[in-house]
């Protein structure tokens, strides 16, 4: 039984018409499984965590931990944020709730559950001798974007 499995993720957001995309490859030895949508009304910030979010949950059935790939220092510094961004009840300086709590509260609630490993890659990577799971992620999200302009 394979007990962890790596994810690669990416989320995009037009900011004109405020349509965006989200992409998770979840790995596991030989198996590869895709999930992506589209979400109208939404925010750059929201595509990535939310791309995350999906990938844990579909992962979670089946591994014990988590390896994260994405290029969002937003996602990617979520953790390190939790016990500030908790105790201040997800309310802002100017007494306002944060952007994404909804979806900041999801991922920490799953988060309780998994041993999560949290690995910053570089955006938009040029295509190298290896496969390259964060370039194909951001491949797909890209595509989703145009096929729903």
């Amino acid at each position: 039984m394979i007990h962890s499995a790596d994810i690669y993720t990416d989320g995009s957001c037009n900011t004109q018409n405020s349509l965006g995309a989200w992409v998770a490859i979840i790995l596991s030895g030989e198996e590869k499984t895709v999930l992506s949508g589209k979400v109208q009304d939404t925010t750059h910030n929201r595509m990535e965590l939310y791309a995350v979010i999906a990938g844990i949950s579909h992962a979670a059935r089946a591994f014990r931990s988590l390896r994260i790939y994405s290029d969002s220092q937003y996602v990617t510094g979520l953790m390190e944020r939790r016990e500030k961004l908790t105790a201040a009840g997800f309310i802002t300086s100017k007494g306002t709730e944060m952007r994404n709590a909804d979806l900041v509260k999801e991922f920490y609630a799953l988060s309780e559950h998994i041993e999560l490993t949290f690995i910053k890659v570089k955006a938009h990577q040029k295509k190298g001798v290896d496969v390259n799971f964060n370039i194909e992620a951001d491949k797909l999200v890209r595509k989703i974007m145009r096929e729903g302009i």
